[in-house]
This record gives structure tokens, C-alpha cells and sequence, in this order.
């Protein structure tokens, strides 16, 4: 530790010292990402959230500690956390992690240094919530964390490769997670979706299943706040909501089927073009009303550095909890008819006018999510359009 020069930051009400480093990389030698505070932030309100649902101490894993910030910020900014486990399997980051715990006056934070798989499965059933937050992909862990996870546990998982999710790079996609992705508009949602389904599927194995009580796709990451349930009948239940997006590239027509192995239409029922299909994929809810509800009353007693930009966010994801897959981009409709983009008070005016439900949604500032056909949106485009 005295070969490097520290730096030290303060998020919330902990602070942590870790080695300074020109970029954010794993390459460096303790890694902490200051672009993932907003990412903490939620987290801490997500765990007190969960933690006052729960009514007792839960007990924590942090998968992969770096500097410890996550880890600590739990055990220092929770109310109601019992034993905290920070992992990594860098000794020089256990070495910070154990400095920071120090700095910080904390008891009940073990360090641990083991693979991360392997750290999940001597521990099987020992943590009320699991925090996968590697850098790139989560799919190598997923299954260990499905062997591990107890009934009603939180599992809080963060994917960085959401270029495979969005489907710029198809192949690693399929590689990783075992769904087919397609760069639309929407790909965003596309690939939360595509993460929650594998998350799914990985943890029905173990006759387990998830509830989505919230996700988000912000910058370079997405990430999922899933509450684990146990049961074989419920897991075969759970994969109902497993389906395909089938998207027409010429008229942006879409349409989703559920199961895993159902029947997919190969033309576009409006204009006869070959559709595209992603998936499979999750398509039930991918937000939790009640429980974002409460995470926005609870960022009332807590001192979080990004609260405006969490509370813009977390109220985006309440208007949109309960609209159906999928978004339509008006830049893009308008691109295709010729036409100049109206304003977007108005076009949500006349779907609702016109007896369709129409809600704003995080992934995009000009998307719609509506149940209003494409025909119907492009008819008050034009309509708008021509005064």
C-alpha cells in the first residue's frame, strides 16, 4: 500500500482511500469506478428498501470488492445489516478492502479472497442479498449465484458489455447469454430484457425464479434488482413470460410471443417484409411499482451524492412499471414518413385521445410506450404533421 499514491473520496457518509489511477480499467490496481456511484446510490436504497420489507438483519455479499466502496457503503449506510462479506480475488484489493473497512470504523465485514464462482457455491444459502458487479459480463456467475441463493434473497446483478445486449456485436450476445439480440431502437430494453431472461432460466435449474423489482439501462451498464423465490411449479410458471420480439425493419411493426419454444410469424403481417427476431427474452415485468414507491420515499432519509439524477431515473421507472415490451422512438417513425418531429406533448395527447395508454419511458427521452398499433401512431404523426 505505501508504493501508491491514494486518493481519497467520499460517497454518502463513507469514505475509501484506493490507489490513483489515470483510467478506469480493470487494469488498475485496486478498481473503483467513480461513474458507478448513481449505481451505488440506487443500490443503498434498493438493500434499506428490501432490508425494512424483511423486518430483520440481512446479511450481504459483495462479489467483487475492489476498493470495498460497495461493500462498506452497505454495512456503514444500511440500517438493519447484519454480516457483510467483500470478495475479490486480487490480495492488493483485499489489502485496501481491510484499510477501508479500518478507515471507517466498521465491525461484521469479513474480506475474503476466492474466485468468485467458487466463493458462491462453499457459501451456499448464507446471504440475504448477492451483489454481482463485475467488470464486463455477469453470465459466468449466474449459476453459482442461482446454487447459492436462498428463498426470498435479493440477487443485484450489473452487466458493462451492453454492446453484445444491444446487439452491435451479435455473436458474444448469443456466446454469453444464449439469446439472439437486434440493434433497433429499443435495444436497450431489448437487452434488459435479454439479461433478466437469462437470469431466468439460469436459476430455473435450481428450481428458482425471479421477481423484477427494478432495472435500469444508465450510460455504460444495466442492472436488475431480482427477489429469488423457490419452487419447482413456480419456476415452470415463471418461464411463461420467456418469449421472442419479432421486429419488421421497413414499416417498424413489432410484436412479442411468449414461450420458449413457440411458433414465430416470418412476415410482417402489415407490409410483408421478413421479420427479425430477438430472443429469447423476458417478457413479463420488468418493473416493480410498490417497491420503487418505496425506494423513492426511503431516498428521503439518506445522504446520496446523485439524489437528483436517481430520483429523475427511479420516477421514470414508476411511469413505466406497469406498459407493455417494447417503445417506439418518434425520431424514427418521422424519419420514415419524411416528416418533422412534433412535440411530444402533443403525440402522447392524441394516443391517450384516442383511447390508447402512453407513457414516457428511461431508455429514451423521444420513446413512447404505448399499446397503440405502429398504423395508429404514424396516422397522428401525419395528422400532427398537417396541423
Amino acid at each position: 500500500m505505501d508504493d501508491y499514491k491514494l486518493k481519497t473520496i467520499e460517497e454518502g457518509t463513507t469514505k475509501i482511500e484506493f490507489p490513483e489511477y489515470e483510467k478506469v480499467s480493470s487494469d488498475a490496481p485496486v478498481f473503483y469506478n467513480p461513474h458507478m456511484e448513481l449505481n451505488r446510490d440506487i443500490s443503498i436504497l434498493a438493500l434499506q428498501t428490501y432490508q425494512k420489507e424483511h423486518g430483520k438483519d440481512i446479511n450481504i455479499c459483495d462479489l467483487f470488492g475492489g476498493s470495498g466502496i460497495r461493500g462498506i457503503r452497505y454495512k456503514n449506510e444500511i440500517n438493519g445489516v447484519g454480516d457483510v462479506s467483500i470478495n475479490d480475488i486480487s490480495e492488493l484489493a483485499n489489502e485496501f478492502e481491510k484499510h477501508n473497512v479500518e478507515l471507517n470504523n466498521l465491525d461484521n465485514i469479513s474480506i475474503h479472497n476466492n474466485d468468485a464462482s467458487i466463493f458462491l457455491r462453499l457459501n451456499r444459502g448464507e446471504f440475504d442479498v448477492i451483489d454481482i458487479d463485475p467488470f464486463g459480463t455477469p453470465s459466468p456467475f449466474l449459476d453459482s449465484a442461482g446454487y447459492c441463493a436462498r428463498r426470498e434473497s435479493l440477487l443485484c446483478v450489473t452487466a458493462t458489455d451492453t454492446s453484445a445486449l444491444c446487439g452491435t456485436y451479435k455473436e458474444p450476445c448469443i456466446r454469453k447469454y444464449n439469446s439472439k439480440p437486434y440493434k433497433s431502437e429499443y435495444c436497450h430494453e431489448t437487452g434488459i430484457r435479454i439479461l433478466v431472461g437469462f437470469c431466468a432460466l439460469t436459476l430455473s435449474k435450481y428450481a428458482k425464479c425471479i421477481e423484477v423489482l427494478l432495472s435500469h439501462s444508465t450510460e455504460h451498464y444495466m442492472r436488475l434488482y431480482l427477489k429469488v423465490k423457490k419452487g419447482s411449479k413456480k419456476s415452470d410458471k415463471s418461464l411463461t413470460n420467456i418469449g421472442y420480439i419479432s421486429h419488421c425493419k421497413e414499416c417498424m411493426y413489432r410484436e412479442c410471443n411468449k414461450g420458449l419454444a413457440t411458433a414465430i410469424p416470418a412476415f410482417c403481417p402489415e407490409c410483408g417484409e421478413k421479420l427479425i427476431h430477438a430472443g429469447p427474452l423476458w417478457l413479463g415485468e420488468i418493473q416493480n411499482k410498490e417497491f420503487i414507491s418505496d425506494m423513492i420515499d426511503e431516498s428521503k432519509n439518506k445522504k446520496l451524492n446523485s439524489e437528483k439524477q436517481l430520483l429523475k431515473l427511479l420516477n421514470a421507472c414508476l411511469i413505466e412499471s406497469e406498459s407493455p415490451a417494447t417503445f417506439y422512438d418518434v425520431h424514427s417513425i418521422c424519419r420514415y414518413l419524411k416528416i418533422s418531429a412534433p412535440k411530444l406533448d402533443l403525440i402522447f395527447e392524441k394516443i391517450i385521445e384516442n383511447g390508447y395508454e402512453a407513457e414516457k419511458t428511461h431508455f429514451s427521452p423521444t420513446g413512447i410506450k404505448t399499446n397503440a398499433p405502429i398504423n395508429e401512431i404514424k396516422k397522428i404523426l401525419l395528422k400532427l404533421n398537417n396541423g
